[in-house]
């Protein structure tokens, strides 16, 4: 996880502050409290929350529905994949937890400039905690990816308060268990 510097710092709280507005929003959605917005010149071009529950696609994450977003608009205009690439290559996320690894890596194929983000995501982390495929490699299986700078801890605790108070509540669309709890004799 890089820090960020001070200069950029006001801007960088700005956009999380939004990208925190749709984690909030999907977890009043009854889904994991995950948001982001895709920012390009200063300005916010694309917004995204997960939706994974609402339409029964584990794909649904915030980072793919704000992708998703931008890609149809620009399909509208007739951009080539070229200029599509060009304007990837210009564009900042801010999301409010770690992208997964599909997300960081799709992230890469994108060739997004950079990801801020606010907490750690330990147990599926694309950039850095459990994988780092924000890094660039010139081997043959990677074909395709691009590098971006990732900076992490982004109003971490507004992130993990909600991700906190989301689990306590219990995860309606959570599977049941299989299996009984053991029972301690």
């Amino acid at each position: 996880m890089a820090s960020c510097g001070g200069e950029k710092m006001p801007e960088v709280i700005e956009f999380m502050k939004l990208a925190l507005e749709q984690a909030k929003i999907a977890f009043d959605s009854l889904e994991v409290p995950v948001g982001c917005v895709l920012v390009m010149d200063g300005k916010v071009i694309s917004r995204g929350r997960n939706r994974t529950n609402e339409t029964r696609n584990a794909t649904r994450h915030a980072e793919m529905e704000a992708i998703d977003v931008l890609l149809e608009q620009w399909k509208k205009e007739d951009l080539t994949k070229a200029e599509v690439a060009e304007r990837f290559s210009k564009c900042y996320l801010y999301v409010t937890c770690e992208p997964c690894i599909m997300c960081a890596a799709s992230l890469s194929f994108l060739g997004i400039k950079e990801v801020y983000y606010g907490c750690a995501n330990d147990k599926f982390g694309g950039c850095g905690s459990i994988l780092s495929l924000h890094t660039s490699t010139t081997s043959g299986e990677n074909v395709g990816r691009k590098g971006y700078n990732c900076t992490g801890g982004i109003m971490a605790e507004e992130a993990v308060s909600l991700f906190r108070n989301f689990y306590e509540l219990g995860n309606p669309n959570a599977p049941k268990p299989h299996r009984q709890p053991v029972q301690q004799t």
